[in-house]
C-alpha cells in the first residue's frame, strides 16, 4: 500500500482496516489517520493505569453518514471500563483530520450517569 510496508500494515491494522483503503483513496492518508487514531486512544486510556494495549484493539469505523467512531476490544476495552465510575456509562468520541503530510486524531472520553434523577 504505497509508502507503508506490508509488515507495518499487518501489525497495526485490523482485517477491516486493511481492506478499507481500496474504497478510500489515497491509501497512505487512510493509514496515517488510522495510526494517529490508535495513538490518541492509547494516550486517552493511559489514565487507567493499565498497559499493554494491542494495536488491533482500537479500530476506527465509520457511522452511517461517515463520522468516525471507535470500537475497543481486549485491554483497551478493559482500560475504558476501569476508568468508568460505577453508575456511569463511558462514551468515546474521535475526530480525524489530515493535511498532507500530517494526520491528526483527537479523542475525548467522558462518562454519563446511567440514570438521571428527576
Amino acid at each position: 500500500c504505497g509508502h507503508f510496508p506490508t509488515k507495518f500494515i499487518n501489525r497495526i491494522c485490523t482485517e477491516a482496516d486493511r481492506h478499507a483503503p481500496a474504497t478510500w483513496p489515497p491509501p497512505h492518508a487512510y493509514f496515517a489517520k488510522g495510526f494517529a487514531a490508535k495513538e490518541a486512544v492509547y494516550k486517552a486510556l493511559s489514565g487507567s493505569g493499565l498497559r499493554g494495549f494491542g494495536c488491533q484493539q482500537a479500530e476506527t469505523l465509520n457511522q452511517q453518514y461517515g463520522a468516525p467512531m471507535l470500537r475497543l476490544t481486549g485491554q483497551c476495552k478493559t482500560a475504558l471500563e476501569a476508568m468508568t465510575p460505577d453508575g456511569y456509562k463511558a462514551h468515546i468520541s474521535i475526530s480525524l483530520s489530515d493535511e498532507r503530510p500530517y494526520a491528526l486524531a483527537f479523542v475525548i472520553i467522558y462518562a454519563a450517569p446511567l440514570k438521571l434523577d428527576n
